[in-house]
């Protein structure tokens, strides 16, 4: 027996190339001696399989030490006393396929075949239908408070002429002849085979010759279907409700799939959501604001006292606890922060003009802290102005 080759020659790099050099130069060599790039070229296909046994070993971190350590005798344990076997050992189809996709622009399902991993999907049995999405628009009271919604929906469903088989009654699929019933063709020879969809089955490997007139061979007919729909409370935009056997119906038996209802939740004109957290920004009078005293605010289970104290400066938030949104999961309830935001009263009468004008003339600047500070800020900004111009 032929001694073999180091897998770091054969591959062209040195023995401490990564495993991104390593990759690089496999696929540059196997597509030099890919068989369908070297037809009737058996030499080129023993270089290839080579190739492919070295990358094996190469791009494994385990069989690489292995074989740093003892050689090629040091993989008997890993590949066992027949030696490295495609149909077994050849974990990485995948770099195959990048390459075959680039040079045939099919990279899925030619290796189907090769190494015997293609099996057709069978065409007969029971099958499931797909999952379905639907989007519903609802208010922050349904949120809050939970709601039932009857939704109306276009989906396909089983046909219960045909039982979801596609045939008109009394018949039954054919086997393509075209691929012999496999669902796929094969082109190429030798150690390697390319495999494609057959074009005349579409991959089923079955036809349907006689087709049911009621769904035109589909196995499936469109109807409307009315759901009764159960908003939980404390949902959020995002959330996703599941319909069980909801979705499109399954064919030749089979179960149907599932409905995911994603809910999004409208902007509300008195509360903003934060989470579990309600934000409400409630007006009132400036003179409220500045006297203090006892104001009703709007909360999710109605209205609720508030005390202001003296002073109280617009943006100023006060906490209520548990008075927020419920949680979905049912761990208590948010908080709801209330923002103060004084008014200015519109529309003065003469005499209310006056008084005021008596109020700005009987109050000085110590009554107005916040102003203090900005005009200190003011004045230390052209303080530095004067500075800087007697620089220049």
């Amino acid at each position: 027996m032929a001694k073999k080759q180091d897998y770091y020659e054969l591959l062209g790099v040195s023995r401490d190339a990564s495993a991104d050099e390593i990759k690089k130069a496999y696929r540059k060599l196997a597509m030099k001696y890919h068989p369908d790039q070297n037809r009737d070229n058996e030499e080129a296909e023993q270089v290839f399989k080579q190739l492919s046994e070295a990358y094996e070993v190469l791009s494994d971190p385990q069989k690489k030490q292995q074989y740093d350590q003892f050689g090629h005798d040091g993989l008997k344990s890993a590949f066992g006393p027949g030696g490295f076997d495609f149909s077994r050992d050849f974990t990485h189809v995948s770099d195959l396929q990048d390459i075959l996709g680039s040079i045939f622009g099919d990279g899925g399902g030619i290796f189907d075949d090769l190494f015997g991993a293609g099996r057709r999907r069978s065409s007969s049995g029971p099958q499931r239908g797909s999952d379905l999405r639907f989007d519903l628009e609802i208010d922050l009271e349904e949120a809050a408070f939970g709601s039932e919604r009857e939704i109306v929906l276009p989906l396909s469903t089983e046909c219960k002429d045909c039982k979801g088989s596609g045939v008109a009654p009394g018949s039954r699929r054919e086997t393509c002849r075209h691929c012999g019933g496999r669902g796929a063709v094969l082109s190429g020879g030798g150690f390697f085979q390319m495999r494609q969809t057959c074009p005349v089955c579409k991959g089923e490997g079955e036809l349907v010759t006689h087709p049911c007139g009621k769904c035109r061979g589909s196995g499936r007919i469109r109807a409307k279907r009315r759901l009764n729909l159960r908003i939980p409370k404390g949902v959020e935009t995002g959330s996703r409700l599941r319909l069980t056997g909801k979705g499109e119906g399954g064919l030749r038996g089979g179960p149907a799939g599932d409905l995911y209802v994603i809910l999004r939740v409208r902007e509300h004109d008195v509360f903003r959501r934060q989470g579990d957290d309600l934000l409400c920004e409630v007006p009132v009078p400036f003179e409220m604001a500045a006297l203090g005293g006892e104001i009703e605010v709007p909360t999710v289970d109605g209205f609720a006292k508030l005390k202001m104290g003296t002073g109280t400066e617009a943006g100023k938030v006060f906490r209520l606890r548990n008075k927020g949104m419920p949680n979905v999961e049912g761990y208590g309830r948010g908080d709801l922060h209330v923002r103060i935001v004084p008014e200015v009263p519109v529309k003065l009468s003469s005499q209310q003009k006056k008084m005021l004008k008596d109020l700005a003339a009987a109050t000085g600047d110590g009554n107005y802290p916040r102003r203090q500070k900005f005009r200190k800020r003011i004045e230390r900004f052209f303080e530095r102005k004067e500075q800087l111009a007697k620089q220049g």
